[in-house]
């Protein structure tokens, strides 16, 4: 999903784009030979606690958003398993 994605669903359903959000969970997708494996860095339960710390509360909530969008887009349902921190995520198979 593209930054404006996430930013609009966040607007949507949270009333607000929580940009800093959105940028800190995606800062290593820029990194040489990371690409879409920035994901396993903060695509988590643990990302998602860093967020709450960093931003607080809602912005926790943009973060979930975010990566259940993003996880979708590597075939993840719902009833999935959640990962829980970058280990998990690889182990997940999902890079």
């Amino acid at each position: 999903m593209k930054f404006e994605d996430h930013c609009n669903e966040s607007i949507i359903k949270l009333g607000k784009p929580f940009k800093e959000v959105h940028f800190w969970l995606d800062e290593f997708m820029g990194a040489p030979g990371i690409g879409a494996r920035h994901r396993r860095k903060r695509h988590h339960l643990e990302g998602i606690a860093e967020v709450r710390r960093l931003f607080g509360d809602r912005a926790a909530e943009a973060a979930r958003l975010h990566i259940i969008a993003d996880l979708k887009m590597e075939g993840w349902k719902e009833y999935d398993h959640f990962p829980t921190d970058e280990n998990d995520y690889v182990n997940m198979g999902l890079f």
